[in-house]
């Protein structure tokens, strides 16, 4: 109550302007403050005490409100820089005093709030402080106490050695309590070394699971690649196959033409679909020819690979693991759609790689992106349209590729974990946390880079450089 009486009476004391100041008399503002106590609680209280600093404060104050809040204020805000906490607390008094004056009483009352809060945080810490003064001082004592227990041992352990001395039987006790000593020590040392040898075995046994789990999880990615490689070789290869087929129908259905013809004498329509029959053929033998080259491809892909680089042209394994990637995701999801673009440096030419591994690395960079269109497709707005870009470029003597999507991106407090081994963002069962961190050591092996671009929201880039030879 004494707090707001003291806060009552500058407010109600600074209220009035400068004008009025000269005309203000001690009395009289005694008699408001008095009455606007009376009106608010109803009785008086003792306040006398707070006129004499009052008029003072009123009689001192000279100048202009304004100029002298801005300067306050500038204290207040140089406080704050040095962290001077005192100076708050003082600042934020004059502040309210200066606001009540000024009559912005709301400006007054939020100053007097955060000088409360300082002058309370400065009380806090002296207690504080305190505490841990009267905290320390008894530890010291127990610390004193505890010393002078160890003392008094040691004279006891001393005046014990004197009387053991003065004869056999002492001496004899002193031998049997050392064997006592030395035989505990030696039954605790047994029991340690039991208890080491078998927290050993279990930490292997625990190590040994761990290098288990390691590579069934490796093995899962490289089947879960392969399952998916797959999928898309099925779905691309189909392509040639029904264009064999249909062209085959097709032939069936002419040569009874040629025949009906044969027979009518009408030579020149028997060239004319002989002719067609002709290129009818050359389509089949090219898409048969198409359809061995996937299998072949598949082939290459799932045999053991020895680790060897051979030249590899770069752009038709990134066109080739785009389209497998795209093929393959479709086959699992026939809703799935996105659309894909390139675009090949021609002039790199053919590169020393490991053409599986390199397809692994790429095959999982498409799926992943793949994925995160599809991911964003489920949320975004009907003019979002799903888009992979690959890039192939030449830079000095190194060969660039760049994998784009317009996904949600990578959130920045992950960025920098994505190449860990088993740290995935996808749910439980839909990845193994390997594929990247299994492409960054391939990449790695080839004296190669890979690096990644993000924008929440809006997308990411996987770059790649390799040596070119």
């Amino acid at each position: 109550m004494r707090r707001l009486f003291f806060i009552l009476l500058f407010i109600i004391a600074s209220g009035y302007s400068l004008k009025t100041f000269s005309q203000f008399n001690a009395d009289s503002l005694q008699k408001e403050i008095l009455k606007s106590i009376q009106e608010k609680y109803g009785k008086e209280e003792k306040i006398g005490s707070y006129f004499d600093s009052s008029k003072l404060f009123l009689n001192n104050l000279s100048g202009n409100l304004d100029k002298i809040f801005e300067q306050v204020n500038k204290e207040v805000s140089a406080a704050k820089s040095m962290g001077d906490v005192n100076r708050m607390k003082g600042g934020y008094f004059n502040l309210s005093t200066l606001d009540s004056m000024r009559g912005n009483y709301k400006g007054a009352y939020e100053n007097y709030k955060l000088y409360s809060l300082y002058r309370d945080s400065l009380q806090k810490k002296e207690t504080e402080k305190r505490e841990l003064q009267s905290e320390y001082e008894k530890k010291q004592v127990i610390a004193k106490a505890e010393q002078e227990k160890k003392d008094a041992e040691q004279r006891r352990v001393k005046n014990l050695q004197y009387f053991t001395i003065a004869g056999l039987a002492g001496l004899l006790l002193v031998i049997l309590i050392i064997a006592f000593i030395q035989w505990k020590n030696n039954n605790q040392k047994k029991k340690a070394n039991i208890l080491l040898q078998l927290q050993k075995e279990k930490v292997e046994s625990t190590l040994s699971e761990l290098r288990s789990t390691q590579t069934q999880l490796i093995h899962q990615e490289k089947m879960a690649s392969l399952g998916e490689l797959t999928a898309g070789i099925a779905h691309e290869i189909q392509n040639p196959l029904n264009f064999v087929n249909n062209f085959s129908e097709v032939n069936k259905e002419m040569i009874e033409e040629v025949t009906e013809e044969i027979d009518k004498g009408n030579i020149t329509e028997v060239k004319n679909i002989l002719n067609d029959i002709k290129d009818n053929e050359e389509k089949i033998n090219h898409h048969g020819k198409r359809a061995d080259a996937i299998v072949k491809g598949m082939l290459q892909h799932s045999r053991q690979t020895k680790g060897l680089k051979e030249p590899a042209d770069i752009n038709d394994l990134c066109d080739e693991y785009l389209r497998l990637s795209y093929h393959g995701l479709r086959a699992k999801d026939k809703s799935f759609n996105a659309d894909f673009k390139t675009d090949f440096d021609a002039s790199i030419g053919k590169i020393n790689i490991v053409p599986q591994d390199i397809g692994r690395v790429l095959l999982n960079l498409f799926n992943n992106a793949f994925y995160s269109v599809n991911e964003k497709l489920k949320t975004a707005n009907e003019n979002y349209k799903p888009l992979i870009f690959i890039q192939t470029k030449k830079i000095d003597d190194k060969v660039e590729m760049i994998v784009s999507d317009n996904g949600n991106g990578i959130p920045k407090n992950i960025i920098d974990k994505i190449f860990h081994p088993f740290f995935t963002t996808k749910p439980t069962g839909e990845g193994t946390g390997l594929g990247l961190s299994l492409s960054y050591d391939i990449i790695k092996a080839h004296g190669g880079e890979i690096r990644v671009e993000t924008k929440e929201g809006e997308g990411t880039q996987f770059i790649i450089q390799l040596p070119k030879l």
